[in-house]
């Protein structure tokens, strides 16, 4: 397997970034020193890619940090290796009056915060098709790419309708960060054909399902919804749409088997997974410490064979779901998935 992959021409990635969402709220106390630092331990290690939001609270103000350490420790040369994705997220109560310096100021705001003149990828989303304006919104900050302060653009979670009136407003594309894992295959119920069509490709969230996808669980007992945090609930609604605790468990045992023939753990095999799956660029996945950060960058040397995709495809063969497009049991903010989202948290933040 490469263990780089490029994203738009010059525009090269390693094929597993740093995720930034378990440095925000709801994971936990965070110690902003051993954060910055373990930051650029995934760095040494080979994963100089790194996700945020502006609606992460703190985290670009982490990776910006790591960023200077970096620099002051070991030049601007090595600093400029590092790259950085970020999502604009503007407030579901503020969609109805975007404008283009609310915009601007968030693209602003991330730049300060980062510590960098030029955002590497900037990833729109929109909470509600009802309310227009995410064409407009999304050629104000093709227009600030024009400017130099972004290089790339990008959306996360777009259907396929909506996707297309962007892309068919002339804005160029080159990538949409989604859920994608052996448990939820829904970027292929079309979404996959328009990205082919269009040369976008695929950043994948999701693809440990929070820490399900591990030895932890093989063999557990199904839990009660009282789990320790927000994307376990999340993502123990994907395994029930997948087909329920039964089949998730032969899924793990699966995964399980093909691990140890490769000498890794279940969570590795399951990112490596969606690695071999087309139009996937990276996988995107979170570390609480060093150790972890580098167990992650082992996923890019894991090289599944023909015999351990069967293994498990046979497995996801026999599931359930999730059905529809990309985000679409998301956004229903009155259905099982939608109703625990959190959908204002750019509110009172400076």
């Amino acid at each position: 397997m490469t263990t780089t992959f490029e994203l738009a021409p010059g525009y090269v990635i390693p094929r597993v970034i740093r995720g930034g969402w378990q440095l925000a709220g709801g994971h936990g106390a965070i110690d902003r020193e051993q954060a910055v630092n373990d930051l650029v331990a995934a760095f040494d290690a080979g994963i100089t890619t790194y996700d945020c939001a502006d609606i992460y609270t703190g985290v670009e103000e982490l990776i910006g940090a790591a960023r200077l350490k970096l620099a002051s420790e070991r030049g601007l040369d090595v600093a400029a290796r590092m790259k950085v994705h970020t999502k604009l997220v503007p407030d579901l109560e503020a969609l109805s009056r975007i404008s283009r310096p609310y915009i601007r100021g968030i693209v602003d705001t991330s730049l300060k915060r980062l510590k960098t003149e030029r955002l590497d990828l900037v990833q729109f989303h929109w909470w509600d098709y009802a309310l227009p304006g995410y064409v407009e919104a999304m050629g104000w900050l093709d227009e600030m790419r024009a400017e130099g302060k972004i290089r790339n653009l990008g959306t996360t979670n777009f259907d396929v309708p909506h996707l297309a009136e962007i892309v068919d407003s002339g804005i160029r594309l080159v990538s949409q960060q989604l859920q994608y894992s052996v448990l939820d295959q829904r970027p292929l119920n079309g979404f996959a054909d328009f990205a082919r069509e269009n040369g976008i490709r695929f950043l994948c969230y999701g693809t440990v399902a929070g820490g399900f996808l591990s030895e932890k669980w093989l063999g557990a007992p199904e839990p009660d919804m009282q789990l320790e945090n927000r994307s376990l609930v999340k993502y123990k609604l994907i395994i029930d749409d997948f087909g329920g605790w039964a089949l998730f468990q032969e899924l793990l045992s699966a995964l399980k088997a093909v691990g140890e023939r490769h000498g890794v753990d279940i969570a590795s095999v399951a990112s490596a997974w969606v690695l071999r799956q087309p139009l996937v660029a990276a996988v995107i996945v979170g570390a609480r410490n060093r150790d972890h950060a580098l167990a992650n960058a082992g996923i890019m040397d894991v090289v599944l064979s023909d015999a351990d995709l069967a293994a498990i495809q046979a497995v996801i063969d026999r599931s359930s779901g999730p059905e529809g497009d990309v985000y679409t049991l998301e956004r229903d903010r009155t259905g099982r998935h939608g109703s625990i989202m959190h959908y204002n948290l750019n509110a009172g933040k400076k």
